[in-house]
């Protein structure tokens, strides 16, 4: 299994050149993909906090539907929790000063309590965290 970032998630959720090219890496790999709750997580927030700033609420119909959008595309997905293991190697990496976004390193530690190969395109912050093992399939 493979777990997609939210790069990766938000290229799949609109036609493009590059929807296209991961859909036919993801369609040729013998991993399964997969996703997190903290991309769902980031995704909710993001369509909860647009909807909020729409004070009209003619002007909100518009971010609901792209929030129900958002839970029929995962609707489709195994999407994997955030766990006591990966909450541990999280605590683990914060004591050890890994120092990246508080999602990205729960990302991470859900990768790592997995085992699972994450596919993000953020290297530069991924690449802080020991032992993760991570690809880019958007280049």
């Amino acid at each position: 299994m493979i777990l997609l970032d939210t790069d990766h998630i938000s290229v799949l959720q609109r036609p493009s050149a590059a929807c296209a090219r991961l859909h036919e890496k993801l369609d040729g790999s013998t991993d399964s993909p997969a996703t997190s709750v903290i991309t769902l997580e980031e995704q909710s927030r993001s369509w909860i906090a647009e909807i909020g700033r729409r004070r009209n609420v003619l002007d909100q119909v518009l971010p609901y539907a792209r929030l129900l959008d958002m839970f029929e595309f995962f609707a489709e997905w195994e999407v994997i929790p955030f766990s006591v293991d990966a909450a541990a190697v999280f605590e683990s990496m914060r004591s050890n000063r890994v120092r990246i976004a508080t999602t990205d390193l729960k990302i991470a530690s859900i990768a790592l309590a997995n085992g699972l190969v994450l596919l993000t395109a953020n290297a530069r912050d991924f690449e802080r965290v020991p032992g993760l093992r991570f690809e880019n399939w958007l280049t």
